[in-house]
C-alpha cells in the first residue's frame, strides 16, 4: 500500500470535516482481531494436539451450556462429542484456513442442541464455530442443489466478462433472497469501485453505474477478501459476543479471526451499512489471478441468517465466477495473440535495418497495430519518436524505468501521472488536465503538458533501458460516484459519519489524467511486435558479424560437401548406367518385355540423376569460383545469351522485345551471361497457350521488397503462365520444380537457384511480380560495383 497516496486521500476527508474525522483509523484498522464474534453463534478455540479450550465467546452460556470462563483450560470434549471432535481436527488440515462445515449435537447435560459445525485451523488452533440450526433445516435444504447446478450452468454459459456479472448478480439473489445484489468491479487494486451489474427487489433505487470510494473498502479489508471467500454479517445491529480471554496469553494479540465466517465487524462498516438502510449483507469474493478483481455484494432490508449450505453454495458460485473470468480472459488472451500475431508481423515486414529511418517512415502503420497517438523508441542514447511530443527528460525518465523491467515483458499504464508520483515523482493534475513536472532523479523537469502522453505501452529492448513505447493521449472519462471520493465523511445528526451511497446523492465528475486503457490485445501485439523487432532489426552489430562469419565458413563447407559428393556419385552412377545398356545389348533376345521395360526405366532414371549431379556440381562451382568484375556491356551479353536461347524461343513462337539500349555494368560477365540465359529460356519452357508470346528484357526503376524507394534494375518479363503468389520465394529453391519433371520441356530445377546465388555473389538483389495467368517478370541488382552507367 502506497502510504503517500494514503495521506493524501486521509487528509483530503478531513479538510472537509470540521474539527477533523480520523478517517486513519478506519484504514488502519485490525479488522481481523477485533476480539469477538456475531452472537448467533459462538466460537471456541482449541489447541489441536491437547484438546483444550484456549479461547471462548463470553455467550457459550447460552448456547453451549457452559460459561466461557468455565470452559476456558477445560477439554473441549465437554461440550462436544469425542467422534465429533476427532472429525473437527481431522477436516482441519493443517495450513488450510478454508473452513469446513458438518452438524453436531453440542452442549453441555442437559443444554445438548442441533448445531451447524464449521471448522479451520489458524496458528495451531482448531477454530470451532457453532451455528444453531433449525429443525426444518435438513427439509429445507434437500432441493437447493438442483438450484446451484442451475447457478452454475447458468454462468459457465456466459461468454463476457459483462454476462458473467449480471449471471452472478441474478443467481446469487435466487440463492440468498438478499434485496439488491450488485456485482461491483475495482479500478485497480487500490482504486474505487463501479457497479457493474445488479439485480434488485422492487422499489430499490439503482446503482448501475455508480463509483464507489476506494476507502470504502480499506486495504486491509481487501486483504481479507483476498483469503476469504465470502463474508456474511446477519445483523448490523447485532451485539457482539467478546472472546475470553480477550488477548491470548501465548502472543499478547486478540485472537486472529480471519478465517472465522462469525467474525464480528468494524463499527466503521456498521455505520457505513446503516448509512444505506441495510440490516444485513453477504459479499463474495471474486479473485484474478490471486488479487481481488471485484465483489458480489448482496444487502438485505431485514437481519438475514445465511446456513452453511448457503453460503458454501455462494463461496463455489464466487470459485466458480473467478474460474469463468480467468477462462474469459484466456480466450481473449488466445485470440488477442493470434490477431496480434499476424498484424505484427505485417508491420515488422515493412522494417528494416536502419532502424530509425524506418521506424519513422512506417510510424502510421506502428501506431495503428495499437490504436495509439503516438510511439517512441529509445536506442543507443537516441530517441525516434512520432506523433505525441515527448520531453528529453521524460524519455530518459522512462528508459530509467524500462531499465527495472525484464527483457521482453510488456508494462503499461492509462495513468501515467499517477504511476510517475508513485515513483516518487511531483505530478500536479489540475482541472486542464496534466501540468505538473516530472523532478527527476538528476533534478531534470520533465513537463507533463496537456497535449503530451497520458498512457504508456512499453517494451524494454535492453537491461540499459533501451525501449519501444506507444503513446496514448489523455481521454477524460465521466463518472458518476455514488458519494463525492474527496469528502467520504459529513458531519450529521449523529455526528460523523460516512457520507450517504447511492443514486439519490450522485456527484458527477470528469476523470482527467488517463488515456484509453491498454487492452490484452494491444499488450499480445506489443510482445509479438518485439519479438519481431528484435529479432528482424535490432540484432547488436558484433553479433550479425559473427553470424555472417560463420554462415560464410558454412556455405563453403557445404560447397566443399556439393562438388566433392556430386563428383564422387557420378563414377559409380556411371557403371550402373554401362551395366544396364550391356545388359540390353548382350541379352536383349533373352530377356522378357517387363524386364527390358525395367532395365530401360533403370537407364532413364540413371540419366536423370546424372543430370541432377551435373547440376548441383555446377551449383557447387558457383560458391567455389570467384568472381571477375569487368566493365561490360549488358546488350553484349544478352546477344551471346540470345545465341543459346534464341532457337527455343523461336520454336515455342516466343518474340523478344529489347524496347531501349541496355547499359553498360560493372559485373563478371559469365556469370551474368547465366543469368540471363536461364531467365530466357524459363520464358521459353513457361510460355503461355496465346499468340502474342513475348519475352522483354529492358532496364526499369523499381521498388524492391521491403524497400520504399526505386532502385535501377534488370528485368527479364514475359507473359508466360505465371506464378502464384505464395510460390514466388520457393522457385528460387535448389530443386524445386512446381510441375512434373516431363512437363514444360523437362529440367532439374536448378537454373533460377543459379541465378539467386550469381545475383547474391554479385551482392545484388532478385525478385519475383507475378501472377497465374498474368506473366511473370523477374528483376535483379548487381550490387553498388555493378550500377548502370
Amino acid at each position: 500500500m502506497d502510504e503517500d497516496w494514503l495521506s493524501r486521500r486521509v487528509r483530503s476527508a478531513e479538510a472537509s470535516v470540521p474539527g477533523g474525522f480520523d478517517l486513519t483509523a478506519c484504514v488502519t484498522e485490525r479488522i481481523h482481531l477485533l476480539g469477538g464474534v456475531q452472537s448467533y453463534g459462538t466460537l471456541l478455540a482449541v489447541d489441536a494436539a491437547t484438546g483444550l479450550v484456549d479461547t471462548a465467546a463470553e455467550n457459550t452460556g447460552a448456547l453451549l451450556g457452559r460459561e466461557a470462563s468455565g470452559l476456558v483450560g477445560r477439554p473441549v470434549t465437554e461440550v462436544l462429542d469425542a467422534a465429533d471432535w476427532a472429525e473437527a481436527v481431522e477436516s482441519a488440515v493443517e495450513g488450510d484456513s478454508v473452513a469446513v462445515a458438518f452438524p453436531v449435537t453440542a452442549g453441555a447435560e442437559p443444554v445438548r442442541s442441533s448445531f451447524d459445525l464449521s471448522v479451520h485451523r489458524r496458528d495451531g488452533l482448531v477454530m470451532l464455530e457453532f451455528e444453531p440450526r433449525e429443525p426444518g433445516d435438513t427439509l429445507r435444504f434437500a432441493g437447493f442443489y438442483q438450484g446451484v447446478r442451475r447457478a452454475l450452468r447458468r454462468l459457465r454459459s456466459a461468454t463476457t466478462v459483462l454476462d458473467c456479472c449480471r449471471a452472478a448478480a441474478r443467481e446469487v439473489r435466487a440463492l440468498t433472497g438478499y434485496d439488491r445484489v450488485v456485482a461491483y468491479r475495482f479500478d485497480g487494486v487500490d482504486g474505487p469501485g463501479e457497479v457493474v451489474a445488479e439485480d434488485l427487489a422492487e422499489g430499490r433505487e439503482p446503482w448501475l453505474g455508480l463509483w464507489f470510494p476506494a476507502t470504502d473498502i480499506p486495504p486491509q479489508a481487501r486483504r481479507l477478501y483476498e483469503e476469504n471467500w465470502i463474508r456474511v454479517i446477519a445483523d448490523v445491529d447485532d451485539p457482539t459476543a467478546r472472546l475470553l480471554p480477550p488477548l491470548r496469553p501465548a502472543t499478547g494479540e486478540p485472537l486472529d479471526l480471519s478465517g472465522a465466517a462469525l467474525r464480528t465487524v468494524s463499527e466503521f462498516h456498521l455505520e457505513y451499512l446503516r448509512n444505506i438502510g441495510v440490516r444485513s449483507s453477504m459479499s463474495v469474493s471474486l479473485l484474478r489471478e490471486g488479487r481481488l478483481w471485484g465483489l458480489i455484494a448482496c444487502h438485505g432490508d431485514a437481519p438475514t441468517r445465511l446456513a452453511p449450505e448457503v453460503r458454501s453454495a455462494c463461496e463455489l458460485f464466487g470459485v466458480a465466477f473467478s474460474m469463468q473470468l480467468a477462462a474469459i480472459e484466456e480466450r481473449e488472451r488466445a485470440d488477442a495473440l493470434e490477431r496480434s500475431g499476424r498484424d505484427a508481423a505485417a508491420v515488422a515486414e515493412l522494417l528494416d535495418a536502419d532502424v530509425d529511418g524506418s521506424l519513422l517512415r512506417h510510424e502510421t502503420e506502428l501506431r495503428r497495430l495499437v490504436d495509439a497517438d503516438g510511439v517512441l523508441l529509445v536506442r543507443g542514447g537516441r530517441a525516434s519518436g512520432a506523433g505525441l511530443a515527448v520531453p528529453a527528460e521524460l524519455a530518459a525518465a522512462l528508459g530509467r524505468y524500462a531499465a527495472r523491467l525484464r527483457s521482453g515483458e510488456v508494462w503499461a499504464t492509462d495513468r501515467l501521472g499517477e504511476l510517475l508520483a508513485d515513483d516518487g515523482v511531483n505530478v500536479s493534475l489540475t482541472a486542464d488536465g496534466p501540468a505538473g513536472e516530472l523532478l527527476a532523479d538528476d533534478g531534470v523537469d520533465a513537463p507533463l503538458t496537456a497535449d503530451g502522453p497520458a498512457g504508456v505501452l512499453m517494451l524494454p529492448l535492453s537491461p540499459d533501458g533501451d525501449y519501444l513505447a506507444w503513446l496514448r493521449a489523455e481521454r477524460p472519462l465521466p463518472r458518476a460516484w455514488a458519494a463525492d471520493p474527496a469528502r467520504p465523511v459529513l458531519v450529521g445528526p449523529r455526528g460523523e459519519r460516512l457520507t450517504p451511497r447511492g443514486s439519490g446523492a450522485v456527484l458527477r465528475s470528469m476523470l482527467r489524467g488517463r488515456s484509453l486503457p491498454w487492452s490484452t490485445r494491444d499488450e499480445a501485439a506489443a510482445l509479438e511486435m518485439g519479438r519481431l523487432f528484435t529479432r528482424l532489426v535490432l540484432r547488436h552489430a558484433d553479433e550479425l558479424t559473427a553470424l555472417n562469419d560463420e554462415l560464410r565458413m558454412t556455405n563453403l563447407d557445404l560447397d566443399s560437401f556439393a562438388h566433392v559428393a556430386a563428383h564422387d556419385l557420378k563414377e559409380p552412377l556411371r557403371g550402373i548406367a554401362n551395366a544396364v545398356t550391356f545388359t540390353l545389348e548382350d541379352a536383349a533376345d533373352g530377356l522378357d518385355a517387363t524386364s527390358v521395360r525395367r532395365l530401360e526405366t533403370m537407364r532413364r532414371l540413371a540419366g536423370r540423376m546424372d543430370d541432377l549431379l551435373n547440376s548441383l556440381l555446377h551449383y557447387a562451382r558457383m560458391g567455389r569460383a570467384g568472381l571477375v568484375r569487368t566493365d561490360v556491356s549488358l546488350d553484349e551479353i544478352l546477344d551471346r545469351a540470345l545465341e543459346v536461347a534464341g532457337p527455343r524461343l523461336a520454336e515455342e513462337g516466343v518474340a523478344v522485345l529489347r524496347p531501349a539500349p541496355l547499359p553498360r555494368v560493372s559485373a563478371d560477365p559469365f556469370r551474368v551471361y547465366e543469368i540471363l540465359l536461364n531467365l530466357l529460356v524459363n520464358a521459353a519452357k513457361y510460355a503461355a497457350d496465346r499468340p502474342d508470346r513475348t519475352v522483354e528484357i529492358a532496364m526499369e526503376d523499381a521498388v524492391p521488397p521491403g524497400a520504399d524507394t526505386p532502385v535501377p534494375a534488370v528485368v527479364v518479363r514475359d507473359n508466360g503462365i505465371g506464378i502464384a503468389a505464395e510460390l514466388h520465394e520457393e522457385v528460387f529453391d535448389l530443386f524445386r520444380r512446381l510441375h512434373a519433371p516431363q512437363e514444360h520441356g523437362g529440367g532439374t530445377g536448378v537454373g533460377l537457384a543459379v541465378v539467386k546465388r550469381i545475383v547474391e555473389r554479385h551482392e545484388g538483389r532478385l525478385w519475383l511480380r507475378s501472377a497465374p495467368g498474368e506473366g511473370a517478370a523477374f528483376y535483379f541488382t548487381l550490387g553498388e560495383e555493378g550500377s548502370a552507367d
